[in-house]
């Protein structure tokens, strides 16, 4: 799973901090995930989310993406 976060959402301590929190939400839910690589942009809206809206948008986005599958 990667991450791009551009600079339009902040500093390096901003996006390393969002960096941070995606790679913990992407290790609980490690076991849900089906194989393949996940690349997910990371917009300016993210910053303001607490860790459980962050962590339920990437759980919609896995939802849509494992809805396309076959």
């Amino acid at each position: 799973m990667a991450f791009a976060i551009g600079r339009k959402v902040g500093g390096a301590v901003v996006r390393n901090r969002l960096r941070r929190r995606l790679r913990a939400i992407s290790g609980e839910l490690s076991g849900e995930l089906a194989s393949g690589a996940y690349l997910f942009n990371v917009s300016l809206e993210a910053v303001n989310l607490s860790y459980g809206e962050l962590k339920a948008d990437v759980e919609a986005a896995l939802e849509k993406i494992n809805e396309r599958k076959p």
